[in-house]
């Protein structure tokens, strides 16, 4: 029978003896500790979202305006007001991103919702189950919140409920990542094979590296690959390159000079020009048309140091606008010359090369071929060459990296492992330390000098038990994937690879560090006083207290859930940027054109392995820790209604990983299904010392773990033949598809607005308009009035359990079939021979962005630069206003100077 102290009603129950809760599990009062000053401040934040949001539209909508983007790339402008912006986001479907942004953005938003979806059907699975089962157990010593985890109830038939309720979840789990890793496959492939995405270069072409010498010629890699086109064979010049960067370097100088110059001359004019207005007098300004000859002062002009060697602070004091003129009249024409011996150059082909093929099938097909040659065919294996990237644009290459040795790559891999292997031992110290800290109250009767704690407040304590140890990990957290990407872009060949790469270093490290380890030492810190007086219940103390770690995890989902929200919406560096950054760090021209014509993306090796963990700690406490998965659910739910605020009107796309990095995240999910099982395996395993009742549940998991392992292999296999079998075409060239079921809505509203996918819709017989006229459409988008049908949750929820991975990709297809259905603007011959050619070899001179001054120095330097220069400088488009700060025209980026409609490769 049980006793009636271990009721439900402990939850909400404190003990009248003063430091008696000291020794409590996790309880209701630690938990609001750690949600109301995290709710408080998300709240401030979130307001502070809605106020800047009205004013900073750079910062909150550029998606809807900005002239960097074609018109059938924006987002409709969010209507007016405190809380308008909510009927764009609310009618916008998920699908918009992927045919106004890119495929990466939109697999991102289907993770999160993936996450939430996941984790609430887990709640309906183990919740109803496992509560009462565990909250009515009689194990003795638990108290709080910890009632509701496999801590609470002895080993016995109790067992059978957490096997089942495990199999049942995980089931789920697996189906669902079965369903999604589908999906993705069909999906891509179907993206890539469209008009749009197939007509691009990168789509076709395939990079080729550890190339022998013998291969290293057109006519060979011609007969070897059928469908080839076009054969771009690698040579970097490295001597023209550094030349081209201080080339480059010269230039910004030479801008930066001419700005500050002018800068500091004409305020102290306009400083003298105030003082003789005081005094009455009026003085002649001359008119710079006329050219007259204008005298700057010694002390207005920029000086650097020139060091004898790059890396040291000191050195010959020069002037910086004459030393950065004379640098770059030197270096424009040999570089010019170089450039025009390299183009048609044969002679320095190193050991890379990048092929396109007709279609992206036969580029498919080649990369197959390549990495499947028989071992027995000897003279195939000489000539063998390595397929390393199928899609790159060539502004993704990283070009040092594509001629290095097999050798010496992997020789980088297995150096840049091992340092990771290193961190995850050495970050093991502090993060332990941190994990301790959410389990201090147990250290309190063996470390003397922590007893001060006894006489720390409860709400105190609660922020530093809940909210400190979460908030210090995160900090920690942010230097090791800074380190990961430094290391692999010393090897890798491109900014994709990169991103896979520290994908994959970083996830083992987020799951040894951030749970393992923590998990670990936050359970062996609540039993470390029964350690010391017995250290043979070690095992089996830190394995039933195992399960009271996941209070450390309820803390980290709240401030996840809540603290990225807010901060997400509020775009904190743009906004920083916006208000004071972008001012001080801003000061020519062309940095405040960058900053405003480029759109940030999203690192994706960085981002993906810390979601994924926290998804692998729900999976593994789902089963012992059941609550977890309801803080997981709002969390994840949290995060996806703020990324999706960002994919549709503020973010672009940086790096490239052509959707790898949402598949990798799904095969890495796998680990917390693992981790569950190896879990409960462990506990039941212990149980049985003490009950023989418990080995039936403890074979039933270890079968479940085989079948686990089968699934998983035949999961492999079952995706390496999907991405073998191309479907074809779903979006024809007029820019349609078929329908499926989905946003069947009849439009009745006038031309010019746009359905909830975003396109244009003119009549009920033409849904969408071609991306030609979509061009022209005008800047001012906007969602149509008239309200759209809806297709009903269990039509869509009958749809994921029935639909097969090809209908579902052509489902989410059919949304975006307009943009996806036309095809970028033709290249031009130059645009097509120099697209995979060295940026150093077809680099142009950068024109020399000035501001124009109303005393006539701007004009006056530019009459300086002549053609013979190598370089030309212009003030078009930039002035210095009356507080001698310089602006630039914003209204239309392509006026300025530095405008380039680059093609789309």
């Amino acid at each position: 029978m049980e006793a009636p102290q271990d009721s439900p009603t402990r939850l909400y129950a404190r003990q009248s003896n003063a430091g008696s809760n000291r020794q409590d599990g996790s309880s209701v009062s630690q938990l609001v500790s750690t949600l109301i000053p995290v709710l408080a401040i998300s709240t401030v934040i979130f307001i502070a979202f809605l106020i800047f949001r009205k004013r900073l539209a750079r910062v909150y909508q550029p998606r809807s305006f900005i002239g960097s983007l074609r018109n059938w790339q924006r987002s409709p402008r969010q209507t007016a007001g405190l809380l308008g912006w909510r009927r764009e986001y609310t009618q916008l479907k998920d699908e918009f991103v992927l045919g106004h942004a890119s495929l990466d953005n939109y697999l991102w938003l289907r993770f999160f919702k993936m996450l939430a979806m996941m984790c609430l059907i887990g709640c309906f699975i183990t919740w109803p189950v496992l509560f009462p089962v565990n909250a009515t157990g009689t194990a003795p010593n638990i108290n709080g919140l910890d009632i509701l985890s496999f801590s609470h109830i002895t080993p016995g038939p109790r067992y059978y409920a957490q096997v089942f309720v495990a199999w049942a979840f995980l089931s789920w789990v697996m189906f669902m990542i079965t369903k999604e890793s589908k999906f993705f496959v069909r999906l891509r492939q179907r993206y890539f094979l469209s008009p749009y995405m197939s007509s691009r270069i990168s789509s076709r072409t395939v990079l080729f590296v550890n190339v022998p010498e013998e291969a290293r010629n057109e006519n060979y890699l011609r007969q070897e690959y059928a469908g080839v086109k076009s054969i771009w064979l690698v040579n970097v010049p490295e001597d023209l390159a550094e030349k081209v960067d201080d080339r480059d370097k010269a230039a910004a100088k030479l801008e930066t000079g001419e700005i500050k110059m002018i800068q500091n001359h004409t305020k102290r004019e306009m400083k003298r020009e105030k003082k003789e207005k005081k005094k009455g007098v009026v003085k002649e300004r001359s008119d710079p048309e006329q050219g007259t000859l204008v005298e700057v002062e010694k002390k207005d002009r920029p000086a650097h140091r020139l060091p004898k060697l790059k890396f040291l602070p000191i050195g010959k004091k020069v002037d910086t606008v004459d030393w950065s003129r004379a640098e770059l009249q030197r270096l424009a024409p040999e570089v010019a010359n170089e450039q025009s011996r390299l183009r048609g150059d044969r002679s320095h082909v190193q050991g890379a090369c990048f092929i396109e093929f007709d279609t992206v099938q036969a580029a498919q097909t080649a990369t197959f071929q390549a990495t499947h040659i028989d071992k027995k065919d000897k003279a195939k294996q000489k000539m063998k060459m390595t397929p390393k990237e199928l899609g790159t644009p060539p502004q993704d290459v990283i070009w040092k990296n594509t001629i290095k040795s097999f050798g010496k790559v992997k020789l980088l891999s297995a150096a840049g492992t091992a340092f990771v292997a290193f961190l995850c031992i050495f970050w093991s110290i502090p993060v332990a330390a941190i994990g301790a800290i959410s389990n201090i109250n147990y250290l309190i009767d063996k470390v003397p000098f922590l007893s001060f704690i006894n006489s720390i407040p409860d709400k105190i304590l609660g922020v530093v038990t809940g909210l400190l140890p979460a908030v210090l990990l995160a900090v920690l957290m942010l230097l090791v994937p800074i380190v990961c990407n430094i290391i692999a872009r010393m090897f890798e060949p491109t900014e994709g690879a990169v991103q896979m790469k520290v994908q994959g270093w970083y996830f083992p490290f987020q799951v040894i560090q951030v749970f393992l380890v923590t998990t670990f030492a936050s359970g062996a810190a609540s039993v470390a006083t029964q350690i010391i007086n017995d250290p043979t219940t070690a095992a089996s103390l830190l394995a039933n207290n195992l399960p009271k770690a996941s209070n450390f995890y309820i803390s980290y989902f709240i401030i996840f859930g809540l603290m990225t929200t807010a901060m997400q919406f509020l775009n904190l560096v743009p906004l920083l940027f916006a208000l004071f950054l972008g001012k001080i760090l801003d000061k020519t021209p062309r940095k405040l054109f960058n900053r405003y014509a480029n759109l940030a993306g999203l690192g994706w090796g960085a981002l993906y392995p810390k979601f994924t963990n926290l998804g692998v700690v729900a999976l593994s406490y789902s089963s012992i820790a059941p609550l977890v998965l309801g803080f997981a659910t709002v969390g994840f739910f949290l995060l996806y209604l703020a990324f999706r605020y960002n994919t549709i009107f503020t973010l672009g796309t940086t790096a490239s990983t052509r959707g790898e990095s949402y598949a990798r995240a799904l095969q890495q999910l796998t680990v917390g299904i693992y981790l569950s099982e190896v879990c409960l395996i462990g506990l039941l395993a212990i149980g049985v010392a003490s009950s023989k009742q418990s080995i039936g549940p403890l074979v039933l998991m270890i079968v479940f773990l085989i079948a686990t392992i089968a699934w998983h292999i035949w999961l492999r296999r079952g995706l390496d033949k999907m991405e073998l079998d191309m479907p074809g075409n779903s979006i024809n060239s007029t820019g349609t598809a078929t329908n499926y079921g989905y946003d069947t809505e009849k439009n009745t509203s006038n031309t010019g607005h746009l359905s909830k996918d975003g396109y244009e819709q003119t009549s009920q017989t033409q849904p969408h308009i071609a991306r030609d006229e979509y061009d022209e459409a005008g800047d001012q988008l906007q969602l149509q009035n008239t309200p759209a049908g809806k297709v009903s949750m269990m039509a869509r929820l009958k749809g994921y359990f029935t639909d097969s991975a090809d209908v579902a990709a052509q489902k989410a297809l059919g949304h975006v079939a307009p943009h996806l259905g036309s095809s970028p603007r033709a290249y031009t011959p130059q645009e097509h021979d120099e697209a995979y050619l060295h940026p150093a070899i077809i680099s142009e001179c950068p024109i020399v962005w000035i501001a124009k001054d109303k005393y006539g120095i701007s004009q006056q330097e530019i009459r300086k630069t002549t053609e013979a220069d190598g370089f030309t400088m212009t003030d078009k488009g930039a002035i210095f206003n009356d507080k001698g700060k310089v602006e630039w025209k914003q209204d239309d980026l392509r006026e300025a100077p530095i405008w380039r409609d680059e093609p789309t490769y």
